[in-house]
């Protein structure tokens, strides 16, 4: 497939100094698409737009390849369910924060990636991609409790015919297994999910894997949506539909690709995430310049104290 980016609606002017690490990772996040993309892109941002961002903007991307790898998930399970009138008080902002939207161009099967801070503020960039009036939140243990009541928020918000069951996984690769993903079945079934519902996979490249390979063999396929919250997962299993399980024999060896139906990128969720965590999606974004990118990998060893630093401006 091919990626191009597309200009977005402008965000407000003061987002360039909210959270620390919100303008680094727009920048590293829209370089790294740019890097593993097959198609050349073209990078437009609004007037607003953060240095940082307007840094990743201004770095070249020729010709470029693509990625996509995975990670793992959960085993016994807490469940839930909430329907709108349980969402917190929560205002939407009145302009858009996306800096950045990339195409994923797969014909029938193409989805736009949204990048930018605050992105689970606005409930628009969920609800246009959520099919029926069911939903199903898969994320673990670690980030429920950060950001399970947000997203719950953001599908109900002003939508009170949609209602939002949510599965609690355990975290950790050693339950990316049958029997944890079992544990999203049942829930679906329990809740007499139908084949119009939305699976939404919260979490690293774990959840994702799972709630993604879940999503398409419950019925033979349910739509699916990715809300990636750590850097990993944002630059390399979330996008691309790889998903699945492990095997006893070895990783992944269950699986199948499924497209979601969008991606969406918080870059203030790496607000939460743990520095060695940072750190190890920093080097998969390395790697994309080593391999396709001169001026990018250049551009990354300029500025790298900052990014790992999570300065909230890169130049």
């Amino acid at each position: 497939g091919s990626y191009r980016t597309q200009p977005p609606p402008p965000p407000p002017p003061s987002r360039d100094q909210t959270t620390p690490m919100a303008a680094a990772a727009s920048s590293l996040l829209a370089a790294a698409a740019s890097s593993s993309s097959r198609a050349a892109i073209s990078v437009r941002r609004p007037r607003a737009a953060s240095a940082a961002a307007a840094a990743a903007a201004s770095i070249p991307s020729s010709s470029r390849t693509s990625f996509t790898p995975l990670r793992a998930s959960p085993a016994r399970a807490l469940r839930s369910r909430v329907v709108a009138s349980a969402a917190p008080a929560m205002e939407p902002p009145a302009v858009s924060r996306v800096s950045t939207v990339v195409d994923v161009d797969l014909g029938d099967r193409s989805y736009p990636i949204y990048i930018g801070p605050g992105l689970l503020d606005e409930p628009d960039l969920l609800q246009r991609h959520v099919i029926g009036k069911r939903v199903l939140v898969v994320t673990n243990t670690t980030v429920a409790p950060l950001y399970l009541e947000k997203v719950t928020w953001a599908l109900t918000h002003q939508n009170p015919n949609v209602s939002v069951e949510s599965v609690i996984l355990p975290d950790g690769e050693k339950y990316k297994d049958m029997d944890t993903l079992m544990k999203v079945f049942d829930k679906a079934v329990e809740s007499r999910l139908d084949r119009r519902c939305t699976f939404v996979a919260l979490g690293g490249g774990v959840i994702g894997d799972m709630c993604g390979f879940a999503a398409a063999a419950f019925l033979r396929g349910v739509n699916f949506i990715q809300i990636p919250t750590t850097l990993m997962a944002q630059v390399d299993s979330s996008v691309g539909g790889k998903t699945g399980i492990n095997h006893p024999l070895g990783k992944n060896l269950i699986g199948a690709f499924y497209q979601p139906q969008c991606v969406l990128i918080d870059t203030e969720t790496l607000n939460t995430l743990p520095d060695r965590e940072l750190a190890s999606g920093v080097a998969e974004v390395v790697k994309y310049g080593l391999i396709r990118d001169a001026p990018f990998f250049e551009w990354q060893e300029k500025n790298m104290a900052a990014i790992l630093a999570r300065e909230n401006q890169v130049p």
